[in-house]
């Protein structure tokens, strides 16, 4: 006879009902079923119409920089695995404690024989006239970011009272959305709670450097309204700041209605234990909503301590929750801070100060008695969990008391310079994520248990799968206990960073990062300026990004690029002008002849596309022949650049008599229209005039083959090493319409592409349907051509022009010290 799970004669399993679908409620559930996955039959009911999922990233969401679905927790198929009835939608209104049941808003009644309140806190509105009107809203739901998004959707004036973390992560995001942002702050230092005036005034400057208006010990006295909307906030000091929305961001108190009006025991927070049992045997709590000793918490960490004491209780392990030191690292606005402890200072304390004004970095640790109290940082956060071990253990730091503010490295003499080795140095508690609560002991179990990726010690315990701060920490223990056996996820960009080329490009976008300084801050680059291979990358993606706006570093390029050349294995260069579809005329030949006659050119060779290629010339020479070939109207052909190269074609219906179209002139008018532009790799285009296809369209980046019809599209092929023929993109019957497929391709692969990446195998990597269904989308064609042609406006200047022209001073003494292989990797 077979039994489910569950039901064997004389076991029954106990009835929890949960109230709260958040992050402690169903944190504590997770933990209980880690436990004793067979000891409850469990309901969960959530006042929002979702699944849990990570309220610390809202911000985030809000940001543009994930979707809802990236910071999902618990999926539906979580709760249906487990056999976890989830009743969302539906507000829990009653606790009858006499009949053990909860009644929801719907009039569902629901018995239980043990319940776990988790109700969270409430945002604070603080009690000004005009707190009511439309378009004043709080931040914490993700409710409240889709009213943000809708009101920053229309542009106009955003004011977010309240200078605190959720206060300027919600100002940082509207900014972000194009909105004109003010923050009214009540005390004199932002973020009050975690930052000393000092660390305050830094993350001021910052904010207002980036475009915020932050106004500190500022007291708001009214909210305006203009027909029953909000239309400004108006100052204790009679100072009027219009406002087309208003984030109120003052602070939250703990959820205890509910609690109250069952006659539980509740101050500040719900009243509970150390095992979490609140003045009712049968009736738990856990999280924001709750008061332990005195204390309620409004941070991470100490709730998955709440959860673990509680999943200990309830399957009658032996332990308790004596409550939390706290420390805070975050990411506000993409500015490292943490701080810890005591950092009020006082009688019988010690401040260790350290300022690096270039770096943007502030470190302040707190002693007392050669124990750590507090510390504070701001910009380089790296040694935080560090100080924070040092302040729980309540370690005596005099021998190390001349170099603590140095890092743990430096205090270590240099035998923790390795940073695997000071991650090594870690106590197994010490927190590695704070976003998920994870210490290093349980990372290292998961790791030991089979989790041999990143990715899959995301997957398993949930550390780096937030913000991503806490990723260096978790590779460095990935390598400390598998040594050389940790198994590669997706290939990251370079050494320096442990971003994806993909990461990189869409956080560019997203956050709008413009200068590659900025995009190595914003994104934890290991190195202080990047390597030859992320650098020229980067400078791409803002190139390719922000037309018209990123100015190219030069200094960031391949030699080749920078030269304007081809290097040859002698140290000299050859020059390539460019020859319109392949068609010359008498006045260029006889320039190109002359060059090659006054500059001594050894050799001069027809190309694969349809070009001539000067051969032997020297370095100091480049200048004066970019010069010649410019006055015979002939431009520089790229054939060194990461960039459009030739387009290859034959004579057509002109002169052939096998064409069908006219193909030297369609081929002509695509290179007008693609020349100058940037691109991952080279990129090729050919145009045969019938499908015998003399101008080998079908091994080209793009072909086009022309037929009786109008006109085949290719993409996507390689004559090189290893030679591919193209897949056929689509059909089209004029001209125009062959321009603007090529164009919208040609930007699909521009803005998708990894950085060195020939179209080959990028369509390759995301399969020839990706790219037709990204095409085929209504008015895919037409944006992506038009973004194209937008982006060619600056693109299209000659550099040998310009170069000619003397617009660079330096010209000549740049040539004259670049090193011929520098950087020349591709």
């Amino acid at each position: 006879m077979n039994f489910e799970k569950g039901d064997l004669p004389g076991q029954t399993r106990e009835r929890l009902v949960v109230i709260g679908n958040g992050m402690a409620g169903c944190r504590a559930v997770e933990e209980i079923l880690a436990r004793d996955p067979e000891r409850f039959d469990v309901t969960i009911f959530g006042a929002e119409p979702r699944v849990n999922y990570n309220r610390i990233m809202l911000s985030p969401v809000l940001a543009g920089e994930k979707t809802f679905d990236e910071i999902v927790i618990n999926t539906q198929e979580w709760y249906e695995e487990n056999s976890i009835t989830l009743i969302s939608g539906d507000k829990v209104d009653h606790i009858d404690r006499e009949a053990m049941t909860v009644i929801a808003a719907s009039g569902r009644v629901e018995p239980y024989d043990k319940l776990l309140i988790a109700t969270g806190s409430d945002p604070f509105i603080i009690p000004v006239p005009g707190k009511d009107l439309e378009g004043v809203v709080t931040f914490r739901d993700l409710d409240d970011v889709d009213k943000m998004l809708d009101a920053a959707g229309k542009g106009g004036n955003a004011v977010v009272i309240g200078g605190g973390l959720l206060g300027l992560e919600a100002a940082h995001g509207l900014s972000l959305r194009g909105m004109k942002v003010t923050v009214i702050h009540l005390m004199p230092t932002l973020m009050e709670r975690q930052l000393d005036e000092a660390a305050g005034w830094l993350l001021k400057t910052e904010l207002e450097r980036r475009g915020q208006t932050i106004l500190t010990g500022a007291n708001t006295k009214e909210i305006l309204g203009e027909g029953g909307k909000v239309a400004g906030v108006l100052l204790e000091d009679g100072t009027e700041i219009p406002a087309d929305i208003v984030v109120m961001a003052v602070g939250i108190r703990p959820a205890t209605g509910l609690a109250k009006t069952a006659g539980l025991d509740v101050e500040r927070g719900i009243m509970v234990d150390d095992h979490m049992v609140t003045s009712d045997p049968a009736i738990l709590s856990v999280g924001e909503c709750v008061q332990h000793r005195g204390m309620c918490y409004g941070l991470v960490a100490p709730l998955w301590e709440m959860c673990r004491a509680l999943a200990d209780f309830v399957t009658e392990s032996p332990s308790g929750y004596e409550g939390s030191i706290t420390s805070t690292k975050l990411k506000v606005s993409g500015i490292d801070v943490f701080s810890a402890g005591d950092f009020s200072g006082g009688e019988g304390c010690e401040d260790i100060v350290m300022r690096d004004a270039a770096r943007g970095v502030y470190k302040r640790v707190i002693v007392k008695e050669n124990k750590v109290l507090g510390a504070v940082l701001y910009g380089d956060t790296a040694d935080g969990s560090w100080y924070f071990d040092l302040m729980k253990k309540g370690d005596d730091v005099s021998d190390i008391r001349e170099a603590l503010i140095f890092g743990q490295a430096f205090a270590s003499g240099g035998a923790l310079a390795d940073p695997n080795a000071a991650v090594a140095a870690l106590s197994d508690d010490a927190e590695i994520c704070g976003c998920n609560g994870v210490s290093k002991g349980t990372v290292v179990k998961c790791i030991e248990g089979g989790a041999h990726s990143l990715d899959a010690v995301r997957g398993t315990c949930k550390a780096s799968a937030s913000c991503g701060s806490c990723t260096g920490l978790v590779e460095s223990l990935l390598a400390l206990t598998l040594g050389g056996e940790v198994e590669s996820g997706p290939k990251t960009m370079c050494k320096c960073t442990s971003f994806t080329h993909d990461d990189v490009r869409k956080h560019i976008v997203e956050k709008q990062l413009r200068e590659m300084p900025q995009i190595m801050q914003e994104l934890h680059w290991t190195t202080p300026d990047g390597c030859a291979s992320c650098r020229p990358a980067l400078n791409y993606y803002l190139l390719c990004a922000w037309p018209g706006e990123y100015e190219d570093d030069q200094k960031s390029r391949f030699v080749n690029e920078r030269m304007h050349a081809n290097i040859q294995k002698d140290g000299t260069y050859s020059v390539v002008p460019r020859m319109w579809g392949g068609l010359t005329n008498p006045t260029e030949l006889r320039a190109i002849a002359d060059v090659v006659e006054k500059y001594d050119a050894p050799m001069v060779k027809v190309t694969g596309g349809q070009r001539l290629d000067i051969f032997g010339i020297k370095k100091e020479d480049l200048p004066a022949v970019w010069a010649d070939l410019n006055a015979a109207g002939m431009v520089s052909g790229h054939a060194y650049g990461k960039s459009l190269r030739t387009v290859k074609t034959c004579v057509g219906s002109e002169w052939c008599r096998f064409g069908t179209q006219d193909s030297t002139g369609l081929g002509v008018k695509i290179e007008r229209m693609t020349w100058g532009s940037w691109m991952p790799h080279k990129f090729k285009i050919a145009v045969s005039g019938c499908p015998r296809n003399c101008a080998e369209a079908t091994i080209k980046d793009f072909g086009v083959v022309c037929v009786d019809s109008g006109y085949e599209l290719h993409i996507a092929g390689n004559g090189g090493i290893k030679v591919r023929a193209t897949d056929l993109l689509c059909k089209v019957e004029t001209e125009e319409e062959a321009l603007d497929v090529c164009a919208a391709f040609i930007q699909l692969y521009r803005e998708e592409a990894h950085y060195l990446e020939r179209t080959a195998p990028w369509v390759e990597r995301v399969g020839l349907d990706y790219v037709k269904d990204k095409l085929a989308e209504e008015g895919a064609i037409e944006t992506y051509a038009a973004r194209f042609r937008y982006s060619q406006q600056f693109m299209q200047d000659d550099p040998w022009a310009k170069r000619a022209a003397g617009e660079r001073k330096d010209l000549h003494a740049h040539i004259a010290t670049v090193r011929p292989l520098e950087m020349e990797k591709a």
